[in-house]
């Protein structure tokens, strides 16, 4: 596992190598995730410019209480939607990033691959098509991280859990759900469906931490997805590559 993981990391490094190696990967990869960036900001301006009146909506229930304890619980909500929706961004971020760009990030995964081998009979995504599967795999990871953050959100009112434990499995769980959008391109070349993703992806789990980890983490900083996601897409794009040619097992079609 943890020889998996540290791969994983080194898979991430050599996408930054990958990348920047070519300013014109740098280029076409940065362009999407400015445009992103810009309804990302606006996106959160209007959160903190709201979310005295949103976490007083969310703590209704606690109108009746004194006036300490409402203030306290109402600070903590709003942290809490604040850190839900950083999680959340990441993964849309990434998402909106990948419809807008779509043919950028399939151009960065062709020439990767083609380093790598390349490969036989690769279908074309195009950009109708990857705005088609990166909206549905869209929907189905932030879903999934719904439902990860819910409890996740009650659980960070537990003393001491909820500020040690909880965040680290919040990072590992929206890690994972970035590293199965990162892969999307390589395996929907390959006419792998999002679900075949998951299975193999969850073949080497501690490697797709390894990965996606880092990268989540990274884009956590301001701005930086900006020059991260490029080169996750790439790394995403080798690790895609060698779980799908490789001795583990691969879904089939179907």
């Amino acid at each position: 596992m943890i020889k998996d993981f540290g791969a994983g990391i080194a898979l991430l490094l050599r996408g930054f190598k990958l990348v920047f190696s070519s300013p014109k990967r740098v280029l076409i990869g940065a362009l999407p995730a400015v445009i992103t960036a810009v309804l990302m900001i606006t996106g959160w301006a209007l959160l903190f410019a709201y979310i005295d009146s949103i976490a007083d909506w969310l703590t209704g229930f606690a109108d009746s209480w004194s006036e300490t304890w409402r203030d306290v619980v109402e600070v903590a909500v709003g942290i809490s939607v604040i850190a839900v929706t950083l999680g959340l961004s990441v993964l849309l971020f990434t998402a909106i990033t990948i419809m807008i760009g779509g043919p950028f990030y399939e151009y960065i995964a062709e020439e990767v691959e083609d380093e790598l081998g390349g490969v036989p009979g690769a279908e074309q995504v195009g950009w109708w098509r990857g705005f088609g599967v990166g909206l549905r795999s869209t929907i189905m990871l932030v879903g999934m991280s719904i439902l990860f953050a819910i409890p996740l959100f009650f659980c960070g009112f537990i003393p001491v859990v909820g500020q040690t434990v909880v965040p680290v499995l919040a990072v590992c769980i929206n890690g994972y759900l970035l590293g199965i959008e990162l892969t999307g391109i390589p395996f929907t070349r390959r006419g792998k469906s999002f679900k075949q993703r998951r299975q193999v992806l969850a073949t080497r789990r501690a490697m797709v931490l390894g990965f996606a980890v880092p990268a989540y983490l990274l884009c956590l900083i301001p701005l930086a997805a900006i020059v991260v996601l490029p080169a996750a897409m790439a790394g995403g794009t080798v690790l895609s590559y060698r779980l799908l040619t490789g001795d583990h097992p691969v879904a089939q079609n179907g």
